[in-house]
């Protein structure tokens, strides 16, 4: 018998770990989205769902031949036959697979399957919504209009989706609940007209995974307080223990709501996410809301691109949010140019606690701490920086006073310290205006001005005995420097269309209450475990459903505008200064006042009673967002997996697209200091308001740069008019300053309409990496 020797053996084995990974390789399956030609598509087959079946099939069938371990059935390789978002689909394919079918006719491309995450009351009296608003009563509070979102699912059982005064459903409604683990159909109704869910990527993804609960039922809160937050049900006697008390109630309260599950406790992939927009497409929903997006991924490659822009295309307003990776530049993960993009700003609401001196002298600070809600007569120390570790922990049960700092990281410092030293609680001296994370404690934190810091400080000094007793569980209202753009709102400018200045809106999205499943912790941090209906929440996830609900609003009121005039009726009329009628503030810079750029606040606050009635439009359609994806330079394959168009125009490209806002780069780096650049920007405006209207050009001066409008009078004879012009911005080609703006505005004869848009210029040069 053949005997191998010791070198035969090392050969062999050699031989053997070079070439297993490669085939673990090629039988390793990934998720991949499909674009196919439908112009292809043989006649032999019935519909495009049998032709992907077949395609799939001799796919698996070719490259069984050459890779034996393949035995999956296409049947169970296919995840999903999309109708709208894009013309093709989704399968779970090996290497070799994936190669095989690049070489089927009607293939265009495929884009890798992408994790994708979410981005985590009185909110609409804050928006100037009240029983007697315009926005409300012309609207009748978007009674019939129907709010899809695609989230986490719905509690159920929330008042704020019970369906006492909501008007029938639309018969155009083609949606229906689907049942599932701890999820009955029968408990839709007319406020939850649909409940959908998705996740065959992601068990494709993780074949061994369990999805817990298979249903539209939410188990993790995010769906539930963004879809609450657009179109809940008014709920009486709603608070965060005992903060925010009142009657809650969504932007859009009469508007039905439609929710697509596809973010689950195990994960979630553009697969699902995309195959759940197809489906409220074909559902019928007017409104989309989405609070997610992916980061640094050109338009073509981007699924939620491609979706939104078919939804747009089918007449579907979509909402989606900025993103929380902010203060910093070039930070937006939803850069989409057919799609209404929101940063998040403050409310004119703040929780508070209660300090009452031992000479009768109280002060409200900041705080919302959950624990105990009252301390009485508790011994209070001043500790000045709060440095020492070794004092503080000698100081037993008292209420620790400390100078705070003047940035994060020092306040950060110091309340960690406080906090570890075993002491009642603290009180924190500080000119830091970011201090969201810091009042949301588990330990007992009350941030104070150094106004009203200094007036603690003296009576501790000059006490024989000095003592406090502190009440939580405070709400103040009608802050008057609201709104301001928080911290962690994302900023433009967009890297993956930078020529569309983004974000567009600002929207509440600070300390949002609204409603929460009961039998999930509303801080799973916290210990012990607490659980309640209603729960506060910050991001640009909340804010997304905000700018949502008024577009409701919009559709209700105007049912013949398009997408694109809704975001501008939004935008043009959106308010730029906070209630003292200063430059609404941007708190990412700490404790210094700085007037917020478009690049962090878009256009401004939304307005929703100004909005209904904006005066000129800026319209845009889908031949206007091809040609702009042809000055992009992307190939016509590209703008054909965007547009599911077997055919593109490129003859007539152009960046400039009739966009109510303006970005202009000047970033000349080998460019002479003394050289001056000139851009130039054509716009059409359509009269919607007056028959006969006479509006002239008003612009702010941007410092270091000659900004002119021709005409600067516009003159409509009829309703429905379209005039054009033209901006012309003139500057230096090495900037000063990284970001200055100003403003152009069309202002009517009268002063009724003033149709406001946002100028920036920039040396920043944004770029996919």
């Amino acid at each position: 018998m053949a005997t191998l020797d010791n070198v035969s053996l090392y050969k062999l084995w050699i031989a053997v770990i070079t070439i297993l990974p490669f085939t673990q390789t090629l039988s390793q399956t990934e998720n991949y989205i499909v674009h196919m030609d439908l112009s292809v598509m043989p006649g032999a087959f019935s519909g495009q769902h049998q032709w992907y079946l077949s395609t799939l099939a001799d796919v698996s069938d070719r490259s069984t031949a050459r890779a034996t371990a393949i035995t999956s059935t296409a049947s169970s390789k296919l995840l999903y036959s999309y109708t709208h978002v894009i013309n093709g689909f989704s399968a779970s394919l090996t290497a070799s697979e994936l190669e095989v079918l690049k070489n089927s006719p009607g293939y265009i491309s495929s884009i890798k399957d992408l994790p994708v995450k979410h981005d985590t009351t009185h909110s609409s009296k804050f928006l100037g919504l009240t029983p007697q608003s315009p926005a409300w009563k012309v609207s009748n509070h978007g009674e019939g209009v129907i709010i899809g979102l695609v989230d986490t699912g719905v509690w159920l059982e929330s008042q704020s989706y019970r369906e006492h005064g909501m008007p029938e459903i639309p018969k155009r409604w083609k949606g229906e609940c689907e049942c599932g683990t701890q999820f009955n159909s029968s408990k839709c109704n007319k406020k939850l007209i649909g409940a959908r869910f998705f996740n065959r990527g992601l068990i494709a993804k993780y074949p061994n995974t369990t999805i817990s609960v298979n249903s539209t039922r939410d188990t993790d809160g995010h769906g539930t307080h963004t879809s609450r937050t657009a179109a809940g049900n008014y709920v009486e006697g709603a608070s965060y223990f005992g903060y925010a008390p009142g009657t809650a109630n969504g932007v859009a309260p009469l508007a039905h709501v439609a929710m697509y599950k596809a973010f689950w406790d195990e994960g979630a992939y553009t697969t699902d996410i995309i195959a759940a927009i197809d489906q409220a497409i074909s559902d019928g929903v007017d409104i989309l809301s989405l609070s997610l997006g992916l980061d640094g991924i050109p338009l073509n490659e981007d699924p939620i691109a491609l979706a939104t822009f078919a939804a747009v295309e089918k007449n579907v307003f979509v909402s989606t949010s900025a993103g929380n990776e902010g203060p910093f530049y070039e930070t937006l993960h939803n850069g989409i140019p057919w799609v209404l993009i929101v940063a998040a700003g403050t409310l004119d609401r703040e929780f508070n606690a209660v300090l009452t001196l031992g000479n009768g002298i109280s002060i409200a600070g900041a705080s919302l701490y959950l624990g105990t809600t009252y301390f009485y007569e508790v011994p209070i120390v001043y500790m000045d920086g709060c440095h020492k570790m070794s004092k503080l922990t000698k100081l037993g049960q008292k209420i620790v006073v400390c100078q705070g700092g003047n940035d994060g990281n020092d306040l950060s410092y110091r309340v960690e310290n406080v906090s570890e030293a075993n002491v009642t609680a603290g009180v924190f001296i500080t000119n830091f205006t970011d201090t969201e994370e810091f009042i949301q404690n588990r330990f007992p934190v009350v941030l104070l001005n150094q106004k009203d810091g200094k007036t603690i400080i003296d009576y501790i000094k000059n006490s024989n005995k000095p003592q406090a007793s502190v009440e939580f569980r405070k709400t103040s209202l009608w802050i008057k420097s609201a709104p301001s753009v928080t911290s962690y709102s994302s900023r433009g400018p967009s890297v993956s269309c930078p020529v569309v200045m983004k974000p567009d809106i600002m929207a509440p999205g600070s300390l949002i209450l609204t409603a929460w499943p009961e039998n999930v912790a509303v801080d799973p941090d916290n210990s012990p475990l607490m659980f309640n209906n209603f729960n506060i929440l910050s991001g640009t996830s909340m804010a997304c459903p905000h700018a949502a609900g008024v577009a409701a609003l919009l559709r209700k009121t105007h049912p013949d505008w398009s997408p694109a005039a809704i975001r501008s009726a939004m935008m043009t009329t959106a308010d730029i200064m906070d209630h003292t009628m200063k430059p609404i503030n941007d708190i990412g810079f700490g404790n210094k006042t700085q007037p917020a750029s478009p690049l962090a606040m878009g256009a401004g606050q939304v307005n929703p009673n100004k909005a209904l009635d904006p005066g000129l439009i800026y319209d845009v359609n889908s031949n206007d967002y091809v040609r702009l994806l042809c000055a992009l330079d992307f190939t016509e394959k590209q703008i054909q997996a965007i547009t599911r168009s077997s055919s593109t125009n490129c003859s007539d490209p152009s960046s400039d697209l009739n966009y109510p806002s303006f970005i202009a780069y000047f970033n000349g780096k080998d460019s002479p200091s003394n050289l001056t650049i000139v851009r130039e920007f054509h716009r059409t405006v359509t009269n919607v308001g007056e028959e006969m209207s006479t509006y002239t050009v008003n612009v702010t001066p941007i410092t270091g740069f000659k900004v002119s409008v021709i005409p600067d009078k516009l003159e409509f004879k009829t309703k429905y008019e379209k005039l054009s012009y033209k901006l012309i911005i003139e500057g230096p080609s090495l900037l000063d300053q990284t970001v200055t703006f100003g403003y152009l505005s069309w202002v009517d004869a009268g002063g009724k309409h003033i149709v406001r848009s946002p100028i920036v210029t920039t040396s920043l040069s944004p770029q996919l990496s």
